[in-house]
């Protein structure tokens, strides 16, 4: 398929307030049709998103799209607090209302357009796709998953040519994620996702990705894109080995055009100590030697200097990118030690004891947030928990945000732990607003890791939200080696499947829980 481009990135540079460079000079583009936008966490993905957005302003550089821009950030519910905002109609409802009480400023009948009917409208879509249809609705009263799919609802209903969406499907439980497969399936105009949803992804016409600062554009969706960069990755590698087997090569010759040297020069000593020669020939072959001599060291350093060129180059191709490195706290537990329950409406209750891992799942909506909450408002032992919603102060910088709850630990030591997460250098000072979802997931999950004494119960609401895909299996693998008590509550099936849970209980709407296994 052949993908004209809708967004063009000249030299773009954004720099933050504290002069730490988020994105320096990068061009590219994207295409007029459906886009997996991906790269490692805090590679610079959502502020690219915001400066195409026009949230932000370029430092530097230029940006060229191709018709109005409408944005749905990954943060979605900090700064919406009712259905209205969600579907980003307040404005137009506020306008109609000025307008029914008698205003004639003309600013008013501009904000609504043609958006007389929008309540209806939307009232109207919301409830074919089952979601709630008060407008006034508070949206801390919404699952995540309902927030989601009400605010990619109005962003279809507004009709920009083009959209961006920054990981959309968290949240989303398996119906909902579906509802949003069909809707990005019949998509039209320029849609750009930043997701870790493979599935998602996979129904992209193309995919960029950003890593060291450039982009990279490519005509497939992301399995494609995988497969591509598997075979470009194995020829980067074969071409990386030959490049070091020839400077070694070169080395060796570099070590016996030495030796020859020495030899010649050992010889010419020799004659002049023996005569052999008359002195006028055994100064002009002394001067002829010194230059060969010069000759040969010269060509033989340019030789492995051409050859370490050729390595780092090589080098250059082959991925080696820094990965978060979880190691969770050492906890042993008995495994009669009762921890905590979960009560079912139907009055049966799920003791977790011990060391048990625990995955919950269900629709969107059906409580699973708020049981657990209860869960954990009865619990005794030593707990953490990372809820689906973290928040953060945003004035804060990474450094004080974490250091308040390991007030105990040195600041090194706080430095180290927070490098083993990838925040590190300028941006343990940077506040905690300006990071990506991803960041700011690393940023809480340093104060679990600091806790002292550790926890013995670790609770997770959708850890896997704003995780790049790197990041989840890292996340895997600390779990997987985690020795306290697990609870884990995902619409990610494929997360669940990888960790060792011994059980798997299922919410219903009514509130009652059965066991899946």
């Amino acid at each position: 398929m052949s993908i004209s481009t809708s967004v063009v990135l000249n030299d773009l540079t954004f720099t933050w307030p504290d002069g730490t460079a988020a994105l320096t000079n990068i061009r590219g583009s994207f295409g007029d049709s459906r886009t997996g936008f991906i790269g490692s966490n805090g590679a610079g993905k959502s502020t690219l998103l915001k400066l195409i957005a026009g949230q932000l302003a370029p430092t530097a550089g230029t940006i060229v799209t191709t018709g109005m821009v409408d944005y749905l950030p990954q943060d979605l519910t900090r700064s919406r607090s009712t259905v209205a905002d969600l579907l980003g109609i307040s404005a137009i409802r506020s306008a109609i209302r000025q307008v029914e009480a008698g205003s004639t400023d003309q600013s008013e009948f501009d904000t609504i357009g043609d958006g007389w009917d929008v309540e209806d409208k939307m009232v109207a879509e919301l409830a074919a796709l089952g979601l709630p249809t008060d407008l006034d609705r508070p949206v801390s009263t919404l699952s995540g998953g309902e927030a989601m799919l009400i605010a990619i609802t109005g962003v279809r209903l507004r009709g920009a040519d083009i959209v961006l969406l920054d990981e959309p499907t968290n949240n989303l439980d398996r119906d909902a994620r579906k509802q949003l497969y069909d809707l990005i399936g019949a998509w039209s105009g320029t849609l750009i996702i930043v997701s870790h949803d493979v599935e998602l992804l996979d129904l992209m016409d193309e995919t960029v990705e950003l890593r060291a600062g450039e982009l990279t554009r490519f005509g497939g969706n992301y399995s494609d894109y995988l497969s591509w960069l598997e075979v470009q990755q194995a020829a980067a590698a074969q071409s990386l080995r030959s490049a070091e087997q020839a400077l070694k090569r070169e080395k060796r010759e570099r070590i016996k055009a030495e030796e020859r040297i020495a030899h010649s020069e050992r010889q010419g000593r020799k004659d002049r100590t023996n005569r052999k020669y008359v002195g006028m020939i055994v100064d002009k072959r002394r001067n002829a030697a010194e230059k060969s001599q010069g000759a040969r060291r010269s060509n033989a350093d340019q030789s492995v200097a051409g050859a370490k060129s050729a390595v780092e180059a090589a080098e250059t191709q082959v991925r080696d990118d820094d990965q978060v490195q979880l190691v969770l706290p050492e906890v042993n537990l008995s495994s009669s030690k009762r921890l905590a329950e979960l009560v079912s409406s139907d009055g049966r209750d799920f003791v977790i004891a011990g060391p048990m891992r625990v995955g919950l799942v269900g629709a969107n909506g059906v409580g699973k947030t708020t049981l657990i909450e209860t869960c954990l408002a009865q619990v005794t032992v030593k707990t953490a928990y990372l809820p689906q919603r973290i928040v953060l102060d945003d004035e804060k910088s990474v450094f004080e945000t974490v250091r308040e709850f390991a007030p105990n630990v040195t600041p090194a030591q706080l430095k180290n732990q927070l490098a083993w997460l990838l925040l590190r250098g300028a941006t343990i000072a940077r506040p905690v607003g300006s990071l990506s979802g991803g960041e700011r997931f690393r940023v809480a999950l340093a104060r679990l890791l600091l806790a002292d004494p550790p926890a013995e119960l670790l609770v997770l609401d959708e850890p896997t939200n704003d995780l790049d895909l790197t990041s989840i299996n890292q996340l895997v693998t600390a779990l997987n080696a985690f020795g306290g008590a697990l609870v884990v509550v995902s619409h990610d099936r494929r997360f669940l499947d990888r960790l060792e849970l011994e059980v798997v209980l299922e919410l219903d709407q009514d509130g009652t829980l059965s066991q899946q296994r």
